[in-house]
Formats: structure tokens, C-alpha cells, sequence
């Protein structure tokens, strides 16, 4: 029997929550280990907002399973060569943003997912089999098994469609890109508005109906995060390897300047 470990879908899966960090300035496969040690479960490798492209992001979607971090990769578009490539170089996840509708939902998880949930093209030996050659049948239903598909909802459109979009079969989680929708819905950066409540709790009952997890992006003050978290949502976007430099380099160089302050 095969087996295929994905730490965040078990982490999920036993109601714990799944922490992630966005990469966007890694361009070497050690960031997985580093991410590992920080306590990260998911890197959320984003080939949407940087130029990281399709060989770097499965290098280290590689390392990353290897160390037992999951690699999810935020692609660009609904284009089934961005989603295929990935998951066959390395991804054991996609994250798919700006879906509207269950149209969207649904050709996502025909690019993603293998017969009978969806229609993924099979591909030889990959790096979620470490390689190794299994009956097929074996194979496609253990990759289908570890494969985690995100559905991100950023628009008025797809917070009135979240009922549809969460009952297609094969979508695994609805993320909630909250900034973006925020810009959507012309209250940026409020992120605690009513709207934005309003819209995490249709999320949040729309998948407890269909059994999906829910995720949130876009919100990184713990007080706002342990808001949402006893509201429901399990997924957390905690930050990125661009704010998290920052921040604590920020932080490092006050110190050493206030040492020497008279």
C-alpha cells in the first residue's frame, strides 16, 4: 500500500490548526528546513506576486516534503500548466486564487486531482512517490489522497457563491484572501469590518456543511488572528520570509542602536 505523508492535511485533518509562511524571497531549497525549525506546518510558495518560477518553486516543494513541511504553491492563473507542472515536479498542494464561482472550483480540481475526482494527466515516477514505480491505480489514489487543493475566495462574488464553490468534490479548503477582499469591497485594511466577519462566517458554515478546512490570508495581528481562529478557521497564513526579515531585523537593529544612546 502506498503511503504518502502531508503533514497539513493530518494536522487538519486531527482539528489542530496548520500554520504557513509565504515565500516570496527564498530562492534556495534550505528555506524549508529553516521554516521547518521556526515551527511552520505549510509553505505557501507564491508564483502570483514574485518572479519565482516553475523550476525554483518545485526544488524546493522537493526539500520541503523531504523535511516533512507541506509545499503548497500559489499559482498564478486557472492555466492547467501551472497547476499540472508543479504537482508533478514536487507540490503536494495548489493554491488557486481569484475563484469566483464553482465553474472555477471545479476545473481546478480536474487540473489537480487524478480519475475519478478529477482529470489530472498521469505523469511517470515523481518526487510525492519518492520515485518508486506502483501499480497505477495504487499511485493516482495516494497522490489524489496527499494532494491538497485551496480554493482562495477574494471578491463579493465568491463570498455569495461559497456554498457552490464549497460542495465541489476534490476542493479541500476555502482561504479567504482577506486584504483583497477588503480592496473588493472598498474598506481596505479594515480588516475586522462587519463585512469581513460576515464574510469569514459564511465561510466558515459553508465549510463545516461540505467538510472543507478554512484558511485565512492577509491578517497577522494575533489578536485579529485568535479572532478568526476561535471563530473557525483552522489554516493560518502567520506571515512571510519578506515581513518576517524585516520585522526582525527591525527589531535586532533597535536594540543595538539603544545600547549605545547616552
Amino acid at each position: 500500500m502506498v503511503n504518502i505523508r502531508n503533514t497539513t492535511k493530518e494536522k487538519l485533518a486531527s482539528g489542530d490548526l496548520a500554520i504557513g509562511v509565504g515565500i516570496r524571497q527564498a530562492r534556495t531549497v534550505d528555506i524549508a528546513k529553516a521554516m521547518k525549525t521556526a515551527g511552520f506546518d505549510w509553505l505557501f510558495i507564491d508564483m502570483e506576486h514574485n518572479s519565482m518560477d516553475i523550476d525554483m518553486a518545485v526544488q524546493i516543494s522537493v526539500t520541503a516534503q523531504e523535511v516533512g513541511i507541506t509545499p503548497l504553491v500559489r499559482v498564478p492563473g486557472f492555466q492547467h500548466f501551472h497547476a499540472s507542472r508543479v504537482l508533478d515536479g514536487g507540490a503536494q498542494g495548489i493554491v488557486v486564487p481569484h475563484v469566483d464561482d464553482k465553474e472555477v472550483a471545479q476545473r481546478m480540481v480536474d487540473q489537480c486531482k487524478y480519475p475519478p475526482v478529477g482529470h489530472r494527466s498521469v505523469t511517470g515516477a515523481q518526487p510525492m512517490l519518492d520515485f518508486e514505480n506502483y501499480p497505477m491505480s495504487e499511485a493516482t489514489e495516494a497522490v489524489n489522497a496527499a494532494t491538497f487543493l485551496v480554493i482562495m475566495l477574494e471578491t463579493s462574488a465568491a463570498i455569495s457563491n461559497v456554498d457552490e464553490i464549497a460542495s465541489v468534490p476534490g476542493v479541500d479548503a476555502l482561504l479567504i484572501g482577506t486584504n483583497d477582499l477588503c480592496m473588493e469591497l472598498n474598506i481596505p485594511g479594515q480588516l475586522d469590518h462587519p463585512s469581513i466577519i460576515k464574510a469569514y462566517e459564511a465561510t466558515i458554515s459553508a465549510c463545516k456543511k461540505n467538510g472543507k478546512h478554512v484558511g485565512m490570508g492577509g491578517i497577522y495581528s494575533p489578536d485579529l488572528i485568535e479572532k478568526y481562529v476561535h471563530m473557525g478557521v483552522q489554516m493560518v497564513l502567520g506571515g512571510s520570509d519578506l515581513g518576517l526579515m524585516i520585522s526582525a531585523g527591525k527589531e535586532q537593529t533597535a536594540k543595538i542602536r539603544n545600547m549605545v544612546k547616552p
